[in-house]
């Protein structure tokens, strides 16, 4: 069964141990595997990068990889069959299983240039940053924008004003290292009760794109919701509304029911301020609704489809939107993250 494109992914067949795990790690994210399975392969990823080469060199020749903590026999066995120079069974039996994770978009997906919602270890992602950009990078996309969580968000462990400064010095780094590929610097936003934003708006101002969402009293009446929404659509340093409804429809979370809001109001906000909605991938949220996509489609909206990827595995849900938008009837150009990035910020700086 042929593979789904996933640019350089998936086309090394004779990857290094730490290539090999990691790559086992990413199908099992795409999968949607047990979080403790795709945990023991990128453990033991880390195990064998933090070798010196004295030490690598001599678990190699004595095969003793499992003396390592984090290593298993089943990792250990891709660890000698990848240093031996062959593709290890279990990543060859992962690339022959995977299929295309949805049945349409197909005309939509090639058109997608990158992603505009993504996290990383620096709030609640499961992986470093730069290993979300340089799978994203190697899924095809030119650009993908890091869109940690704000400091309300405290279970997710959201970014003060400083550690969003450090993180922005970090972005410059990696940026010019994975050049042309292009590292957006952004925020998830929390929408606090009152509508304000939760992070500085000086701040604010000096990121590529700023994605708003509403995480708290999600049970709030419509008229609140609404007001609470249109107020940081309003704010002109908001780019995307992210998954607008909160609904969870299925997953380890369990299922939640849609907030409540005048969504004629919201959507007309968002045409109004040049505010895009946001078709979020998960598959846990498809969010918004069809019923509600469609009306903000038929209201004039700019769309962004994109991952919510919390791993690098989930950085090829973008399928599952582009199916949904293709439902919707959606034209390519109403969505942000089929244009040249200098367009993409262009828009973002202006709107």
């Amino acid at each position: 069964m042929a593979r789904p494109e996933t640019g350089k992914i998936g086309t090394d067949d004779h990857p290094g141990a730490v290539a090999a795990l990691r790559e086992i790690g990413f199908w099992l994210e795409r999968s949607r595997a047990d979080t403790h399975r795709v945990r023991a392969y990128r453990r033991a990823a880390d195990a064998v990068e933090s070798l010196s080469p004295a030490a690598f060199d001599d678990h190699r020749g004595r095969k003793s990889w499992a003396e390592l903590g984090g290593i298993g026999p089943k990792t250990a066995a891709v660890i000698i069959e990848a240093e031996q120079g062959e593709l290890p069974a279990s990543l060859a039996k992962l690339r022959d299983a995977a299929t295309p994770l949805a049945t349409g978009g197909d005309q939509l997906r090639p058109a997608l240039r990158g992603d505009l919602h993504v996290h990383s270890d620096w709030s609640d992602g499961g992986s470093p940053l730069a290993e979300m950009m340089i799978t994203a990078r190697d899924l095809g996309h030119e650009y993908c924008a890091i869109t940690d969580h704000s400091p309300r968000l405290k279970v997710a462990r959201g970014l003060s004003a400083e550690r969003l400064r450090e993180q922005l010095a970090v972005v410059r780094d990696l940026g010019r290292e994975l050049e042309p590929f292009v590292i957006l610097q952004g925020i998830e936003v929390d929408i606090l009760s009152d509508g304000s934003l939760d992070q500085e708006k000086d701040l604010l101002a000096e990121l590529d794109v700023v994605v708003a969402s509403v995480h708290s009293e999600l049970r709030s009446d419509s008229e609140s919701m609404t007001h609470r929404m249109v107020a940081a659509i309003a704010n002109p340093r908001v780019n995307v509304l992210g998954h607008c409804t909160g609904r969870l429809i299925e997953g380890e979370r369990g299922t939640r029911p849609e907030s409540v809001f005048d969504a004629e109001v919201v959507f007309e906000a968002c045409r109004q301020f040049n505010t895009a909605v946001e078709i979020n991938s998960r598959p846990e949220r498809r969010d918004p609704p069809m019923r509600l996509l469609k009306l903000a489609y038929e209201m004039g909206c700019l769309f962004s489809i994109d991952t919510d990827a919390h791993a690098p595995g989930q950085l090829d849900f973008l399928s599952y939107g582009c199916e949904r938008a293709e439902q919707a009837g959606i034209e390519p150009d109403r969505i942000l993250n089929t244009w040249p990035v200098d367009r993409l910020r262009d828009w973002c700086r202006t709107s």
